[in-house]
């Protein structure tokens, strides 16, 4: 009895610690609310921009509502955490303790915001002043899009608190983004009698179009008297395509129903940011792989074997004798055809696996050539992106189906969900990246260059960033300055559009409908996605907000440093990938050896090659590819035969076709200049290369302390007779910078952000980013 008093006296204490605590640092932050405000007026007064300010008000006050409703509901949170499990620690302590973080994290950017101001005030600092994003009037031109006669950067949040209209100004607005999106299009909108669906509709055309938005597809349902007329329907499927895309139903049913879509939005302000085909497309084919063990492509259905022994059949021109030499069969025809499937892991590298990854990424294509061609029947201008997850690329696995050229060649936009992250949560091993970098940053930059490589003149959208959260990793304390990084590298490499995982807070703090009644989500990656996402951390929002901002007042800037031409050009090929273990892994360091050398690296394919300016570059690497068609070998010696310049590393590259047969053919240099190196050293091929290039007129030099460098920068000539500068410390330390002439020229250099000159040599910390006027 006595220990049970003891305890309830201690809990009592502690309660009454922790209202003091909340009391205490709410008070601060209102206090400090009012501080801010007071200097915004003084600022306005005085003819200064507050902007940034009005940001930093309006989420320490949305903060503050968040942290009342967290600290009221502890459970709930707690089992947020729970849910999680790869984050680590005391759930029920992190709960407890999430409202005072949450409120601490306010006085944070309510400090910084002060500091800042007083120092606009005090004439220490000079910012340009914001250029707003005007939502209701966004302009689509080739390459990006425009604001009041200016490149703008938008940005949101996919899946923003559903169930709330986008025209609720607490949720849509400049400070959380302001892009608006229709309801997902479904197979569900049309009926059996092959009508459509007059409510979905309606709510479909009475929707208001006031405002830039996007319309996405949802593959994932469909009315059950599509299953009743073909039970194989199903066979085929993954988490985000629950449907066979060779099944001629299905066919018929999206090709009315992207029609409709076309029809019913045509020339409307909220596809502006296009139609996205599909969410995260993806046919994982190999046995035992994650896909696998949630039942995706575990069987394939008769309308896709049928296929495949016809892209046999084209592809070895009729001639089953070839077929059963690679493959080590003795089929009789095309129509005998047959092999175990799922695929084998140790059938990686053998003509039966080359032919069907192969095929798996020309049905992919064939079906969304389908949709795009349904959808310009009704609206032939409107534009088009899919959700393509990047890591397809940059991995080594090619299974999936995904061919990001085909894909980003045949769409009108570039379109995407790629990511950053630290350490996968889900692993205690160190990864071969932290050795010199403060986070994983090789899917963003390998692929948004590679994709902007093959279409140099579309908008590219990022229709899902994972940037702030991910599956494999999240973290409560993100700093600011690891957003704003992050955010500036994907801008910088192209990213025009950036909607942001995910906002899911409704305007009275708490968790939208999905997570308070997890009855309405089946979603299970959903519900564990609230645990230590932006919806816990004031300082990830504000800074994202913060951070378009000043992208959005440099655009004109940000657009001069993204145009560079890329004068060095990796040859990628898939027929490589597909035949390889490990083909991107070495790939990369190639490209990361040419990264941190101030010029922008692209890539060639055979399509780029022969669709493309070659004048675009000076020089392409061949680099341990070992694997090509003779499609790919030809189109290359065409490219020495109009005076190309090509590298190789040695005769190992290009010797064998997709069968891995041995190529009798050696390029020849003919009109073009071709090296063949007798070297493994992806070093060797990336001296002679920055040789063959003209060198910047201003250089960069690091110290910091690791063996690599970690500075990313790039720059051009500006208007005014001096060079405009990008600088993005990814290192793991904090660097020392000199800048300095070819030759020998003084200059000084002025931090555009706040016009504060930093002379030559200066520090750059851990995340840093800053934009220099270099002037002589």
């Amino acid at each position: 009895m006595k220990k049970n008093c003891l305890l309830t006296i201690s809990l009592l204490v502690f309660i009454q610690f922790f209202s003091v605590s909340a009391q205490n640092l709410t008070k601060e932050a209102h206090k400090k609310t009012a501080t801010l405000e007071k200097l915004m007026s003084k600022a306005s007064k005085k003819g200064f921009d507050v902007t940034r300010e009005e940001t930093i008000i309006w989420f320490s006050k949305e903060f503050l509502k968040i942290a009342k409703w967290d600290e009221n509901n502890v459970p709930f949170i707690q089992d947020a955490f729970e849910r999680f499990k790869p984050l680590k620690g005391d759930k029920a302590e992190m709960a407890k303790n999430l409202p005072d973080f949450e409120r601490q994290k306010v006085i944070e950017i309510l400090d910084t915001g002060i500091n800042n101001l007083t120092m606009v005030l005090d004439g220490t600092i000079v910012r340009r002043p914001v250029a707003k994003v005007d939502w209701e009037n966004i302009v689509v031109e080739k390459d990006q899009f425009t604001s009041n006669g200016k490149p703008v950067f938008l940005y949101d949040y996919f899946s923003k608190s559903m169930g709330n209209p986008t025209s609720d100004k607490n949720l849509y607005n400049d400070h959380l983004g302001n892009i608006d999106h229709i309801g997902g299009f479904t197979p569900n909108l049309l009926k059996e009698d092959r009508t459509f669906n007059q409510n979905i509709l309606n709510k479909v055309k009475n929707h208001p179009d006031t405002k830039a938005g996007y319309l996405l597809l949802w593959n994932t349902s469909f009315p059950k008297w599509i299953q009743k007329k073909d039970p194989e329907v199903t066979k085929g499927r993954n988490t985000f395509m629950g449907f066979d895309i060779d099944n001629p139903l299905m066919h018929e049913v999206w090709s009315d129903v992207i029609q409709k879509a076309g029809e019913v939005t045509k020339g409307k302000k909220v596809v502006q940011l296009g139609y996205i085909l599909a969410n995260e497309p993806h046919w994982l084919s190999e046995k035992g792989n994650w896909a696998f063990k949630l039942g995706e492509m575990n069987e394939f259905s008769s309308y896709t074997l049928t296929k495949f022994k016809k892209w046999l059949a084209v592809n070895y021109q009729n001639n089953i004798t070839e077929l059963n030499k690679n493959w080590k069969t003795s089929f009789s025809s095309f129509d005998t055809v047959k092999f175990e499937f799922p695929l084998r892991k140790d059938t990686k590298g053998t003509p039966l696996r080359y032919d069907w990854d192969r095929f798996n990424m020309d049905r992919v294509v064939e079906w969304f050539a389908f949709l795009q061609t349904e959808l310009h029947k009704t609206n032939p201008k409107g534009d088009t992106h899919i959700k393509l997850i990047t890591h397809f690329f940059t991995d080594d696995e090619r299974s999936h189906g995904i061919d990001l050229e085909a894909l980003t060649e045949l769409t009108t936009m570039i379109g995407n969900d790629a990511k950053t992250r630290e350490r996968d949560l889900r692993s205690n091993k160190f990864e071969s990246w932290e050795t010199n970098y403060a986070y994983n940053w090789e899917e963003l930059c390998v692929s948004y260059d590679f994709m902007e490589s093959v279409a140099p003149n579309k908008i590219h959208v990022n229709s899902e960033t994972h940037f702030l959260s991910s599956v494999a990793w999240r973290k409560l304390d993100t700093s600011p300055a690891y957003v704003r990084n992050n955010f500036w590298l994907a801008t910088l490499h192209g990213m025009d559009a950036g909607l942001s995982w995910f906002w899911a807070r409704d305007p009275d703090g708490s968790p939208e409908d999905r997570f308070e009644n997890n009855a309405k989500s089946k979603d299970n990656a959903l519900t564990k996605s609230f645990a230590a996402s932006v919806n816990m951390q004031p300082q990830v929002a504000n800074e994202l907000t913060q951070v378009m901002m000043d992208l959005n007042s440099f655009s004109e800037e940000i657009i001069a440093l993204r145009r560079q031409r890329k004068p060095i050009r990796l040859f990628h090929s898939e027929t490589s990938a597909i035949n390889k273990k490990q083909h991107m892994t070495e790939q990369f360091d190639l490209y990361e050896s040419l990264f941190f050398e101030g010029l922008p690296v692209g890539y060639a394919t055979e399509k780029i090659i022969k669709k493309q300016d070659n004048t675009n570059w000076d020089v392409i690497l061949v680099y341990k590819t070992e694997y090509v068609t003779d499609s790919e070998f030809n189109e290359l010696q065409n490219y020495l035969n109009n005076g190309g310049n090509i590298i190789i590393d040695n005769d190992a590259s290009l010797s064998m076709n997709e069968y891995g047969e041995k190529r009798t053919k050696k390029l020849l240099q003919n009109n073009g200049r071709l090296q063949v190196l007798n070297t493994d050293k992806y070093e060797d091929l990336k001296q002679l290369a920055l040789k063959s290039i003209p060198s910047n007129d201003v250089v960069l030099s690091e110290s910091n302390g690791l063996k690599n460098k970690g500075c990313s920068w790039r720059v051009v000539p500006n208007k005014d007779g001096g060079y405009l500068m990008s600088i993005v410390n990814l290192g793991k330390n904090k660097a020392t910078l000199n800048v300095s002439t070819k030759n020998g020229e003084k200059v000084t250099c002025i931090n555009m952000l706040t016009e504060q000159s930093l002379g030559t040599t200066f520090e750059l910390d851990v995340n840093g980013v800053l934009l220099l006027n270099i002037k002589k």
